[in-house]
């Protein structure tokens, strides 16, 4: 199996409440995807069962949260396999698919009965005009767990069970040849899967307001924590706030400004709800200048004070979990661990 040594990097925040079983203070991690010398190119395969095998004590024990820069893949065929992402525990049943994004909160819960297809890849490995057809279900925002179409079921299974021969045949074929072929069988798998019943559906041709709009989500996903206006991401974007600006209004979302409220709030109703962390841990993780100015944005936004959501959410019950439980998320991880501590895995938590 491959591994990941991953290095924590600053992408989650400060201030975990008690119980998390990390220290206040301690950064959620963000993986990178490191394969280990003799592995070709940024995409790793194994299965569910071999990687719980291999890591019989991490990364559920204890359960804890991080992010990962690669998408990870995994189709369930048999046994159900429950897995917390952004806070809310999905449930894939056999025949379904798992879809981990770069930038996810995750938390792996106890291993199961489940087994099938592990997938690991990052986004340079598809070439550029599949990556451009798959943009809807490559995107943070689509399906965490998808059902793909009756006819295509036995198909995706199948390739991916393909891909997985073809990535343990390392020698086998020239590395070119062997690494093209794990390309081909990838982009394939994932163009029968981005037709799936609820997948986003393929945008119309891109403008250039709306391939600025993208990147100005791009740049929000990673940056949301520290940058909170809209100058901010015009200068990284390299345009105007009013060129921005239109470019948000043009997706009928708002402007920019709301967009960015808008992931920022995401992220506090996120840890203020099921994940279980205090209104101070939310301010300092979302770098507000103190607890009181990030209550005065909560309730512009919500009309509920940070306290009176929290309670309102437990009220609602959301289904407790390793992660939930703790205030965090655990990791997207990679397959392939090389890791000197446990945090460090890209497949960690």
């Amino acid at each position: 199996m491959m591994v990941s040594g991953g290095q924590p990097g600053t992408d989650a925040g400060t201030g975990l409440p008690a119980g998390t079983g990390l220290p206040a203070g301690t950064p959620t991690p963000l993986y990178d995807f490191q394969p280990p010398a003799g592995t070709p190119y940024s995409l790793e395969v194994t299965t569910i069962e071999d990687f719980h095998a291999d890591h019989d004590d991490w990364p559920w024990n204890p359960a804890r949260p991080g992010r990962a820069t690669f998408h990870y893949l995994i189709l369930v065929t048999s046994g159900v396999l429950k897995h917390d992402v952004d806070h809310i525990t999905r449930t894939v049943n056999p025949g379904q698919w798992l879809w981990v994004r770069p930038g996810h909160v995750q938390c792996w819960h106890p291993p199961s009965t489940a087994t099938g297809p592990f997938i690991l890849f990052e986004p340079d490995v598809l070439e550029p005009g599949t990556a451009r057809l798959l943009a809807p279900v490559t995107a943070h925002d689509a399906p965490a767990v998808l059902t793909p179409h009756p006819d295509d079921a036995p198909w995706a299974e199948r390739t991916a069970r393909q891909l997985l021969d073809e990535h343990r045949a390392l020698g086998r074929r020239p590395l070119g040849l062997h690494h093209a072929l794990r390309r081909s069988l990838l982009q394939a798998l994932l163009l029968r899967l981005a037709h799936s019943p609820g997948a986003p559906a393929t945008p119309s041709p891109t403008t250039r307001r709306a391939a600025l709009h993208k990147r100005f989500l791009d740049a929000l996903e990673l940056h949301f924590r520290e940058l909170h206006h809209v100058d901010d991401y015009a200068r990284l974007l390299g345009c105007s706030v009013r060129t921005l600006t239109r470019a948000a209004q043009g997706t009928g979302h708002g402007g920019a400004r709301q967009v960015i409220d808008g992931r920022r709030l995401l992220e506090a109703r996120r840890l203020l709800g099921p994940a279980g962390w205090t209104a101070r841990a939310v301010a300092a993780h979302l770098n507000f200048p103190d607890p009181a100015d990030f209550g005065r944005f909560f309730r512009h936004h919500t009309g509920l004070t940070p306290a009176a959501y929290a309670v309102q959410a437990d009220h609602q019950g959301s289904s407790s979990s390793p992660c939930s439980g703790q205030g965090l998320e655990a990791p997207s991880q990679g397959l392939s661990l090389n890791v000197a501590q446990p945090a460090a895995h890209c497949c960690r938590s």
